[in-house]
């Protein structure tokens, strides 16, 4: 019992040692020092957060109903997710790490003897022997230098960044699914132009053959139209190709088949994030990407400490009892228990430099882990500006896109015009007709260029995946 109260007091010793801890608390390295992109863009500890729900953002029914079926079948998250799993299962093991460890075991032990040992040589003969046992075995190691408490939060960072990967993933996804759709929807728009040139083309086809009849116009420029038309047929074919290719990939992004997607009209979408205070350090701060890069480094640095706490003593103390005897039937005779505590204190010395090689090894890798970190947030403050300029350009290129197919139909109508009065050659129509479709096609290429920057800003700007 003196043996028990003094081990007692040594495991209460070696907790009040917990006050010469080895190793270092964890503080959030300021890579956004500094940071700035355009004081129109960005402000600094902005009041907002700039919290965005992708509901909130892509109203469109049926792009709401993919974006959910993407997330509940999407092979990428559910391989994210078991990694959830198995980051939960660590989580668990290392806050069990304070916990003593304990097992039990029963056994059966037969004995024979050698007569030619000393042992054998006194009996003079073979002795066999049996031996029933039951054991219990109880060990627990003090936390003295905080190594157990660095791998816990080293598990516990790890947990985290499962988690805050799972959510990039998640935003990637609705960003990939949001992206193809308004593509599919911008393929669909220049299909619709596509077939009304090609209208247009086979009328004017018809037209030039009656006027060369007529003497009008001569077999070139009956050529040069139907050229024209087997050109924008060709243009359709390729469109209708795109839609099929666009289609197959917004159905895999769904964990699906390639299928035929419904959707709606191009000229009914309206997508645009209001910015009223600029995008703040903290939204971005809290992309999922960058805290998981962050948490990636507190892992290492915990792991750090854990390294760095080898070097000290350790404090274990194990004990053992059970039931023990060379008869079966005295074995739970209480003559037949026995039981052993030892307090053990343990200092390397020469281990073959193998502590030492971790530790540098530990901090080759906290090293390496922080410029990833501070890589990601580079990352992060380039794709904000670059979405925040690509929107500001294709709004004035949108514009100017506009002016400039209204003047290349009213291009078209006067050269037909002067054309039909013999004030002009066939050939001013030609090039006026088929700058008037690239203009045409060109509108919806923009349309969806800015829709995609506020897209991509979205995504920068860490997204919101509820």
């Amino acid at each position: 019992m003196r043996f028990i109260y003094k081990t007692a007091f040594v495991a209460v010793t070696a907790v009040s040692l917990q006050s010469c801890i080895a190793t270092k608390d964890y503080q959030k390295p300021d890579v956004w020092e500094n940071a700035s992109f355009n004081t129109k863009e960005v402000v600094k500890d902005s009041v907002s957060e700039n919290a965005m729900p992708w509901r909130t953002i892509f109203t469109d029914p049926l792009l709401q109903q993919y974006i959910d079926t993407a997330l509940e079948n999407n092979l990428d998250i559910r391989a994210a997710l078991e990694n959830i799993k198995q980051a939960q299962s660590y989580l668990a093991q290392g806050k069990a790490g304070y916990m003593p460890t304990f097992s039990v075991g029963a056994n059966y032990t037969h004995t024979v003897n050698s007569i030619n040992t000393q042992f054998g040589r006194i009996l003079g003969q073979r002795q066999r022997l049996d031996q029933f046992d039951i054991t219990g075995s109880l060990g627990w190691e003090a936390d003295i230098w905080g190594k157990i408490t660095s791998r816990k939060l080293a598990n516990e960072a790890t947990y985290l960044q499962t988690v805050a990967v799972h959510q990039a993933v998640k935003t990637q996804l609705i960003a990939l699914v949001a992206s193809s759709y308004y593509n599919l929807l911008a393929l669909d728009a220049q299909k619709q132009i596509a077939e009304k040139t090609i209208v247009n083309r086979t009328q004017s086809l018809e037209t030039n053959k009656a006027l060369k009849d007529a003497g009008r116009v001569t077999e070139v420029a009956v050529k040069q139209t139907e050229a024209q038309l087997l050109s924008a047929q060709a243009l359709l074919l390729d469109i209708e190709n795109n839609i099929k290719v666009q289609e197959n990939s917004l159905s895999i992004l769904q964990g699906m088949f390639p299928h035929e997607i419904e959707r709606s009209s191009f000229t009914k979408q309206q997508l645009g994030i209001e910015l009223n205070e600029g995008v703040s350090m903290n939204v971005l701060n809290n992309r999922p990407d960058v805290l998981a890069s962050e948490l990636g480094f507190r892992n290492a640095f915990e792991l750090t400490n854990v390294a760095k706490a080898s070097f000290y003593p350790t404090l274990r103390l194990t004990a053992s009892g059970g039931l023990q005897s060379v008869e079966f039937d005295k074995l739970f005779d209480p003559t037949s228990f026995f039981a052993n505590i030892v307090a053990g204190l343990a200092q390397p010395i020469l281990n073959g430099r193998q502590i030492r090689t971790q530790y540098e090894v530990s901090l080759s890798n906290q090293e390496k882990a922080f410029l990833n970190y501070k890589q990601t947030v580079l990352n992060a403050s380039k794709e904000v500006s670059d979405a925040l300029y690509s929107i500001e350009n294709n709004t004035k290129k949108l514009a100017l896109k506009k002016q400039e197919a209204e003047a290349y139909t009213a291009a078209v109508t006067y050269s037909q015009e002067l054309l039909n009065n013999g004030m002009a050659s066939y050939l001013e129509v030609l090039t006026a007709t088929e700058s008037e479709l690239n203009a045409q096609l060109n509108i919806i290429t923009t349309q969806y260029n800015l829709w995609n920057a506020n897209i991509q800003l979205y995504k920068a700007m860490g997204g919101g995946v509820e």
